[in-house]
């Protein structure tokens, strides 16, 4: 979600940015998880390129809080401008321009970069950096592995959906937008519909699919279970954009915004709900109390309520936070999609350097996480001081 030439909100870029961060901190603990596995044979079925032998429980908490909602949040904030896009700049023109900033960086990204990044991996595989057999492996046996940048492949997908669809649906786009702004002094209500739509566009894929399965051609890799959550969050992000972000439902003076409070104590006491029905539920299914499905129905139905208070809950915080400009959170919003292309290499190549390194899983997962961040926002910022670079970036 690069920036753009129109003008911007400040809060909800600065909440872009934020969550780029989150996803790096993400990936830098995932070589942490107590579940982490690698697969020699196929490090591609591993959960992450780098497992290291320390693990710590409180870094599966960390990564399942933030996997259940930040990329639907992703999706929905790459949704909100829109609109406003495409009656500035017109059809044709907003599709270049979205192949330029997104499909472009993402086949920069999924072959330049993402071979970088999994140099670690094929050497912890194969025990050797033969750069011919890596490069081999990595389009074969590992199929093209796509990393963080199945994002910008999708969100581009979404993006060319409305543009195409914007002359038969953009007048109803945005008569739904102002419909959508009348309900911000009705925050319960708007909470029951947000629950309902992530609730319906979830459960039936993952059911269907599984939670965790992932399918695509080459590069083109998106999870199953959430292709329709994540283009409901996108959608809904458009039609919440089209009356202008200052005058829609997360206009400044709504009561859906004034509750920031409310959503915030509610995200963090449904995780914590979410947590501690995972030993009864799975003991009532193994005592044969509950079936497989009747389970996975109330687990997933908290998971989506988390989901769902989460996404809530920084969208509120932000809108109350940051009212005005500010400049050290403009120039990571500058930077977040660099930061976001950039730092699996970095996120790897760290854990992969600490893996014989004799200290703390804390500490590795911070060195991770901070010289992630650092290296690639300063290699973005630089990067961008070329301008045909900054056309892409």
């Amino acid at each position: 979600m690069p920036a753009t030439n129109y003008p911007r909100t400040p809060w909800i870029d600065y909440l872009r940015g934020f969550v780029t961060i989150l996803v790096v901190a993400h990936h830098a603990s995932l070589a942490y998880t107590t579940f982490a596995s690698f697969n020699k044979d196929a490090y591609i079925s591993s959960t992450h390129p780098v497992v290291d032998v320390l693990r710590w429980k409180g870094m599966d908490y960390f990564e399942d809080f933030n996997d259940i909602f930040f990329m639907s949040l992703m999706f929905l904030i790459g949704g909100v401008f829109v609109i406003g896009s495409l009656r500035k700049k017109g059809v044709l023109v907003f599709i270049k321009d979205r192949f330029y900033r997104l499909l472009i960086p993402f086949f920069v990204g999924v072959t330049v970069l993402m071979l970088l990044a999994h140099y670690p991996a094929y050497y912890l595989a194969h025990g050797n950096f033969n750069l011919r057999d890596y490069v081999v492996d990595f389009f074969t046996v590992e199929a093209w592995p796509v990393g963080p940048p199945w994002f910008i492949w999708v969100l581009f997908s979404f993006n060319i959906i409305i543009a195409l669809l914007f002359p038969l649906i953009g007048s109803f786009m945005s008569k739904l937008g102002q419909k959508l702004a009348s309900w911000a002094n009705q925050p319960f209500k708007v909470f029951l519909f947000w629950y309902l739509l992530t609730w319906i566009t979830y459960m039936p894929l993952m059911f269907w699919a599984g939670a965790g399965t992932w399918t695509g051609f080459g590069p083109f890799d998106f999870q199953v279970s959430r292709v329709l959550l994540y283009f409901t969050y996108f959608l809904t992000g458009v039609v919440i954009g089209s009356p202008g972000i200052d005058f829609g439902l997360f206009k400044k003076d709504g009561l859906l915004m004034k509750r920031w409070p409310f959503w915030v104590m509610g995200s963090v006491l449904t995780y914590v709900l979410l947590k501690l029905a995972e030993a009864p539920l799975t003991a009532s299914y193994e005592q044969k109390q509950l079936t497989e499905f009747q389970a996975t129905l109330i687990y997933r139905s908290i998971w989506t309520l988390s989901c769902t208070l989460s996404s809530m809950a920084f969208i509120a915080l932000f809108r109350k936070l940051f009212n005005r400009a500010n400049e050290h959170w403009q120039a990571l919003s500058e930077n977040a999609y660099g930061i976001y292309l950039l730092h699996y290499i970095f996120v790897i190549w760290c854990q992969f350097l600490l893996l014989d390194v004799d200290f703390p899983v804390v500490v590795k997962f911070i060195l991770t996480f901070v010289i992630s961040v650092v290296l690639s926002w300063g290699l973005t910022y630089l990067l961008r001081k070329n301008k045909t670079i900054a056309r892409f970036l």
